[in-house]
């Protein structure tokens, strides 16, 4: 019996440095176990973080996977240690792979050599991949180069307001405009805008295309007798005019033109008052026809001026012109008048028709105060060209009673119509026309179509310059366009903006201005109720805008944009806090707060070009955000 006992111990002697390595072991298998699980965790929350950044370059993916592994696992990746791990992106997925080295603590202590033969530590690897959820991006960014932005004339800052605005615009675009293009793209497309948008060569698709007909001029009669040169007005009232041998009597009827310091005299009828033969003194025509004296400016001309005898007693200038197409009161543009060259380049309004005949007043004309000496008898040519909206040239009657005539241009004003806030086709709806004066002119930037291009985007921003007035409305209006497929007929290749497909692609227009909307439009021409700043008023028409007020217009098309599934960001530069009246949009900072997509998260302030830069930036970092957030 003591046999047998002393064989079991002697067994068990033997095995117990067995069972112990074994059962001791375990417990650092164990620990390897539950490390092996934390770094899995801890990889996979890395390789997100990777997959969930702006970068595209492994290098950078890498950076930001082993900040977030590091973070996780803070006892380990240490510097000189023999963890490993990295982070590859390849075909849109983030791989991560890590191996870590767990102490074998229980068997190398209490069971040399045998902790020594299985190493003192054990290795522990894991591997994760994620799919980088990604969408093609999409962004228009409508930006304010109204006069305001570099209105600087004392103590200014280093930078001007539209300095600051092209560097925190090129900081966007370093951040949203991956070098990387497959399979996912992200185009930016620029609308830069002032007192309209000029969308350049695609104006004729945009707004149709312009009328140029003209009817040819076969006869005109104006003024007889000696076309007269005006040496001085004088200063005094009644105004007096000195004319050298004038040869008028008291009662005729005459008109002057080329007076550029009183334009209101030029294509005036006035009745003579005699002097002598060298002075007369100018007399209004009431409604009755009696005469009162002329109570006009106090400046004396300082260029040639001319006046002659009216062939009419109204002054008016008959012509004829067969299949002319023409009502009473619109207005004409005439050109090419042989003999008559004072005429030339002219605006008239309608005053009567009869057959091919017309008889055309010329009372107040702008384009009178700009014009040659001319002279007294039709001699040939001559064209006739309709003034209406639509024309090549636009002719008017101003909000200061003029006669006025604006050029075309390649710039574009608001839809009206039933379509004024929506994104219907151009070939549907032409969106407005616009004439613009050289006080308030078409700004040179051109639009720049969706493009992947940062190189190309930012010399087109380097070139913005000031220019006009703030028809925000506009420039909102086209940040939809830019991204509407209902618009890609407009644009070629990169340029055509994608269907609308969320899950596909993220649209995002960005709206930034740094003033108020007071430029509203009728029938191409800003209106009579067009806020302060917006030009002089011989280039307002005396009509009440289409639309109505810019600031509602501002708000409408963004609440259809967004219904549309677009992402509005905004930033108002440099508004102050001023909000106008209580629940009225009556300002510019209303119309950022209510048009961006999310009052608390989608709309930025900022009151210096290191806030306009920082907001620029946080809204590309959004958007990168979304792109890879579904």
């Amino acid at each position: 019996m003591r046999q047998t006992q002393g064989n079991v111990a002697l067994m068990f002697a033997i095995a117990l440095p067995i069972l112990m390595m074994i059962t001791l072991g375990a417990v650092d298998l164990h620990q390897a176990s539950k490390v092996k699980a934390e770094l899995q965790d801890a990889l996979d929350a890395a390789a997100l973080a990777a997959a969930r950044s702006v970068y595209s370059d492994n290098v950078n993916i890498n950076r930001v996977g082993m900040a977030a592994l590091k973070a996780n696992m803070p006892r380990y990746f240490q510097a000189g240690s023999d963890d490993t791990a990295t982070f590859v992106l390849a075909n849109n997925r983030v791989t991560g792979e890590a191996r870590v080295n767990v102490k074998v603590l229980v068997a190398n202590i209490f069971l040399p050599p045998y902790g020594k033969l299985l190493d003192d530590y054990l290795p522990v690897g894991s591997r994760s991949e994620v799919l980088r959820a990604s969408r093609n991006v999409e962004v228009a960014m409508a930006l304010d180069i109204t006069g305001s932005m570099d209105n600087c004339t004392r103590n200014c800052p280093p930078t001007s307001k539209l300095q600051d605005l092209q560097a925190a615009a090129k900081d966007l675009i370093d951040i949203v405009v991956q070098d990387q293009q497959t399979p996912f793209y992200s185009k930016v497309a620029l609308v830069p805008y002032a007192a309209g948008v000029n969308v350049g060569s695609l104006a004729a698709q945009a707004r149709g295309p312009l009328d140029s007909t003209t009817r040819s001029v076969t006869a005109a009669t104006w003024v007889s007798g000696t076309v007269r040169t005006i040496s001085n007005i004088s200063r005094a009232s009644p105004t007096t005019i000195t004319s050298n041998g004038h040869g008028f009597v008291t009662g005729d009827r005459v008109v002057l033109w080329n007076v550029q310091d009183i334009p209101a005299l030029n294509g005036v009828p006035y009745e003579v008052a005699r002097i002598s033969n060298n002075q007369f003194q100018l007399r209004t025509l009431s409604a009755s026809n009696a005469a009162s004296s002329y109570q006009g400016s106090s400046t004396s001309t300082s260029k040639s001026a001319y006046v002659a005898k009216c062939v009419r007693s109204d002054c008016g200038l008959t012509i004829t012109a067969a299949g002319h197409g023409l009502s009473v009161n619109d207005h004409v543009r005439l050109t090419s008048m042989g003999g008559l060259a004072q005429l030339n380049e002219a605006g008239f309004r309608v005053a009567s028709v009869s057959g091919s005949q017309l008889v055309l007043n010329s009372t107040r004309s702008l384009g009178l105060a700009q014009t040659s000496k001319g002279g007294v008898s039709y001699s040939g040519g001559g064209q006739l060209m309709n003034g209406r909206d639509g024309a090549e040239w636009r002719v008017f009657s101003t909000a200061d009673g003029y006669i006025n005539v604006l050029p075309s241009s390649t710039c574009v004003s608001e839809r009206v119509g039933v379509e004024r806030y929506t994104e219907a086709r151009p070939s549907t709806a032409y969106v407005g026309r616009s004439y613009l004066g050289s006080d308030n002119a078409c700004p040179s930037a051109a639009i720049t179509p969706l493009t992947a291009s940062a190189t190309t985007l930012k010399a087109k921003i380097d070139q913005l310059r000031k220019s006009g007035s703030t028809a925000g409305q506009i420039g909102i209006g086209w940040a939809w366009y830019m991204l509407s497929p209902n618009f890609a007929s407009l644009f070629d290749g990169a340029g055509k903006p994608g269907e609308y497909a969320p899950s596909e692609t993220l649209k995002v227009a960005i709206l930034m201005t740094d003033g108020e909307f007071n430029t509203p439009f009728r029938d191409g021409v800003i209106a009579l109720d067009a806020g302060s700043g917006s030009g002089a008023l011989n280039t307002h028409i005396n009509l009440n805008s289409s639309n109505g007020d810019p600031f509602i217009q501002s708000v409408e098309l963004c609440r259809a944009m967004q219904a549309r599934g677009v992402v509005v960001y905004t930033v108002g530069f440099d508004l102050g806090s001023d909000t106008g009246k209580p629940n009225v949009v009556d300002s510019a900072l209303d119309v950022m707060r209510q048009c961006a997509t999310s009052e608390q998260t989608h709309f930025f302030e900022a009151n210096s070009g290191a806030d306009l830069k920082e907001a620029f930036r946080a809204i590309g970092r959004d958007i990168t955000r979304l792109r890879i957030a579904r």
